[in-house]
């Protein structure tokens, strides 16, 4: 087809070879580079962020492609025009080449021209092959192109076609097309009007790009995010529910708190919350001291695995479940027995661990118990060492479990410390123990428990905490 003269300036010269062969050389490397990117973040899928983040390297390669097959075509220039056929030969018009690569320009992109004075139309082979026509079937006026489209998108067709036929306004829009086969393409269409000699418009042209996969690229990239932003939201929510169920069930009392409340005192008790590098990662770690009814005090600390707003909510059932059952006299081992129980009766099932112990001040003795915890650990005299750990597994570990139980008996002066594993996380073996154990002559020479506790978040809770802790100590002051 000719270089139309559009209704404000005449056609547009190519630029020159050279300059186009280093544009495609250009987009070819950078189509290179987007590839072994994307190649590289290849995951399972199961991160929002991720399935975005991959979208969108489709998109761009996608694009890529396009814009090298364009730049081929502007550097080959177009097909040379056929030779006018004899009156009364058949026209015949090349269909799509053979073996064209699917998703290649030659089947993406296409022009048509109508004359407006003869009533004409030609259409190029590739506008056949985007519209699923029948090469050898004559062009359809502009008249008969809305039958192909979608009944919702006839008014925007005829709309373009009016402003560019009326008001000589360029056509540039999009619409769907139904094809033979029942398959929907989406097409864009740009074009012009051709003024003639008289200065109105003769004819129209105009080119059609067949953009569907390009689209169904965008929509991809769309609902990655939609869905990634809203993964985000939900997240935010949770963790705020579950930052503030925390600080609802986690005792309130700050500093040093002195049991029993009533008469001499005979525990100087401290505890601190320390959270993961990650702020999000809030789990099931808790603390507790709790004044008893027969004049014992409990100390236990736990944690339940898992992190989010569900494993927050278990922790303060279990915590609950703790303070029942200690308040109603149940030895710690017992009492851990019951909690597995609970756990193993729970809709959705789930692992912890705890030390639960009862002090008795007349006698200065401690019975404790452990499921799967690390075992406390008693200051004496400037040393420390850890208690030996009676049989105790993982709460929900085992149906029916039961839990051995040892008493020790303290000294005017000893410190217990209680810990959840996170306090240690990424040191193992006995160097993570060792470490705490070496704090035995500074907290010696501390004056009171929240002084000790200090000292063990100066230690352990930097910024490259992996997991969030928990840790209790008790000085026994009578």
């Amino acid at each position: 087809m000719p270089s139309p003269v559009s209704a404000d300036r005449s056609a547009a010269q190519p630029p020159g070879r050279g300059s186009v062969e280093a544009l495609i050389t250009q987009a070819r490397r950078l189509k290179g580079e987007v590839d072994a990117v994307r190649r590289d973040a290849q995951s399972d899928g199961s991160d929002p962020e991720e399935r975005w983040q991959r979208a969108l390297y489709d998109l761009a390669l996608h694009q890529l492609d396009d814009l090298d097959a364009h730049l081929a075509q502007l550097r080959d220039g177009p097909e040379p025009a056929p030779a006018p056929e004899p009156a009364g030969t058949p026209v015949v018009r090349p269909a799509p080449a053979a073996g064209a690569p699917r998703g290649s320009l030659l089947s993406r992109v296409g022009s048509a021209e109508w004359n407006l004075l003869t009533d004409e139309a030609g259409w190029s082979g590739e506008l056949y092959h985007i519209l699923g026509r029948d090469p050898a079937a004559p062009a359809l006026t502009l008249d008969e192109l809305p039958s192909l489209v979608l009944a919702e998108d006839r008014p925007k067709l005829t709309a373009m076609v009016t402003d560019c036929l009326v008001d000589g306004r360029p056509i540039d829009g999009e619409f769907r097309v139904v094809r033979p086969d029942g398959s929907v393409r989406t097409v864009h269409m740009m074009g012009e009007p051709v003024l003639g000699a008289d200065g109105g418009t003769a004819s129209m042209w105009a080119v059609f790009r067949d953009v569907s996969e390009l689209r169904r690229h965008r929509r991809t990239v769309h609902e990655t995010r939609d869905s990634l932003q809203r993964h985000q939201r939900q997240a935010q929510t949770e963790h705020r529910l579950a930052v503030e169920l925390q600080e609802a069930v986690l005792p309130p009392w700050r500093g040093s708190l002195r049991l029993p409340h009533r008469g001499p005192a005979t525990l100087d008790v401290a505890a601190h919350y320390l959270p993961a590098a990650t702020s999000a990662l809030i789990g099931g770690d808790w603390y507790d001291a709790l004044e008893l009814s027969d004049g014992a005090t409990l100390l236990s600390v736990g944690d339940l695995t898992g992190h989010g707003v569900a494993v927050t909510s278990g922790m303060a059932m279990l915590l609950g479940a703790v303070r029942g059952m200690a308040m109603a006299g149940t030895q710690p081992g017992h009492l851990l027995a019951m909690l597995n129980q609970l756990l193993d009766a729970t809709v959705q099932p789930a692992l912890g661990s705890a030390v639960c112990c009862r002090y008795r001040p007349e006698t200065r003795t401690l019975a404790w118990a452990q499921a799967g915890h690390p075992a406390p650990l008693l200051y004496r005299d400037g040393t420390g060492r850890m208690l030996n750990a009676p049989d105790g597994v993982l709460l929900g570990a085992t149906r029916g479990a039961t839990y051995g139980q040892a008493e020790v008996t303290l000294a005017p002066g000893d410190l217990l410390l209680l810990h959840t594993d996170g306090l240690v996380s990424g040191h193992t073996g006995p160097t993570a123990v060792d470490r705490l154990l070496d704090l035995a002559p500074r907290f010696d020479a501390a004056r009171t428990s929240q002084d000790c506790v200090r000292m063990v978040v100066e230690e352990f809770g930097g910024a490259e905490r992996e997991d969030d802790a928990c840790v209790l100590v008790a000085r026994v002051t009578a």
